[in-house]
């Protein structure tokens, strides 16, 4: 999707001034405020590069070095600012669910604040680049950004990193925490704003994680998440037992004697034919079909048993939502759902497949609106140019609600 030529941007102006009036409220100064809204103009402007240089040059209504002090070097504060994004787009989206996500911002050289050479999912290989994970409000027909974290690698806490800490003003509390713990940080921070996610959504790279899993139950945080095939769960029926008491020492506690099967395992032990096909989704290119398997399972990888005795309880049961196309000898996705037993499977599966939209926006965000494009370095500059995105992306999601579209394909 390509930016707005000056003429369509001028016929949305009075609504975009007045959506950034609201948003951009808590800059404490005027200056600020109409940089801000200088800034969302640049964005959404059709042009190739989204940096600060050439979208001054096609503004030009704007000094190239009083949008860049804005960006890269003004103190204001970018939390109140997603406070009040969040607020407004969670009202008017109504979601369905959150979705987690994680996306590379492509850097040349080593100075960029949280650089190294680490795997993307979104650039599809090992390259030089930063990590910005996100949570995302998420209906079949939009989707935006509530909240990021800039993901920081072990390597930027060693002595050695000191001097490019400095250079990048990386605060001194700030330091390497795995992308799980940033995502149970931003449902906290969203949670002080008195926001909570109707279900969150997210790919293996999260939902395989114990420890996360975990900290979406302790959240009280419904779920569904994809998971790997070799992932370790018990049927529903299996109990942890009592071995007989010898007389001597600690009397036996309760365990799980038997060694856990593969979710690969338990789906094929159910077999092809406790699968049910079913229209999952009506899409602007037609129906969305798919052949799908649950079961009630209970997950049994190290951190579910380890939480499980040190409470003295069973392994929670949760559902195994599995994906098995027709023609394949094995099944292809597999997902955990904390959701309620009565949960139909039609709306697990609409869950599952959710994720689609918010890789789709992502186009949008990348591709118009410059997310990975900002040059900068610094702690401050980075939480501020993803913070203005996610505003743009905002109202222009506002303004399509305003005028609805069918939905997009998968």
């Amino acid at each position: 999707m390509g930016g707005l030529i000056p003429a369509e941007l001028a016929t949305i102006r009075e609504r975009l001034e007045a959506f950034a009036d609201d948003v951009f409220a808590s800059l404490p100064r005027t200056d600020q405020r109409a940089r801000g809204q200088c800034y969302l103009r640049g964005l959404m402007l059709d042009g190739r590069r989204k940096s600060i240089e050439p979208m001054a040059a096609r503004l030009g209504e704007v000094h190239y070095q009083a949008l860049h002090h804005f960006v890269t070097t003004s103190p204001w504060d970018w939390r109140p600012v997603r406070r009040r994004l969040a607020e407004v787009l969670v009202g008017a989206l109504g979601s369905t669910a959150w979705v987690v996500d994680d996306t590379g911002f492509p850097k040349d050289g080593t100075c960029s604040v949280g650089v190294q050479r680490q795997y993307s999912g979104t650039l599809g290989k090992t390259a030089n680049c930063q990590l910005g994970v996100s949570v995302n409000a998420v209906t079949e027909h939009a989707s935006c950004p509530l909240d990021w974290r800039l993901f920081l690698p072990e390597r930027w806490d060693r002595d050695a990193m000191a001097a490019r800490r400095a250079a990048c003003h990386l605060p001194d509390e700030v330091h390497h925490r795995p992308k799980w713990q940033l995502v149970l940080d931003v449902l906290d921070e969203l949670a002080g704003w008195g926001l909570r996610p109707p279900v969150l959504l997210a790919d293996s790279g999260y939902g395989e994680v114990g420890e996360f899993r975990a900290g979406l139950d302790a959240r009280q945080t419904p779920y569904v998440v994809e998971v790997r095939a070799d992932t370790s769960a018990y049927p529903e029926q299996v109990r942890p037992t009592i071995a007989p008491y010898r007389g001597r020492g600690r009397r036996p506690r309760p365990r799980y004697r038997e060694a856990p099967s593969s979710l690969t395992e338990l789906a094929m032990a159910a077999g092809q034919q406790a699968c049910v096909e079913l229209i999952w989704r009506r899409g602007s290119k037609g129906l969305q079909r798919g052949r799908f398997l649950r079961l009630r399972v209970r997950p049994a990888g190290v951190t579910p048993r380890r939480l499980a005795r040190q409470d003295g309880r069973e392994l929670p049961v949760r559902w195994l939502l599995v994906e098995w196309p027709v023609g394949k000898a094995t099944p292809t996705k597999y997902w955990l759902a904390n959701l309620p037993e009565a949960t139909p499977l039609v709306e697990l599966v609409r869950l599952a497949r959710l994720r689609w939209r918010v890789e789709q926006d992502y186009r949008e965000l990348k591709g118009a609106l410059g997310l990975d494009h900002f040059e900068g370095r610094g702690w401050a500059g980075w939480h501020h140019h993803v913070t203005l995105v996610s505003v743009a992306h905002g109202f222009l999601t506002l303004e399509r609600l305003r005028r609805p579209k069918p939905a997009a394909s998968a």
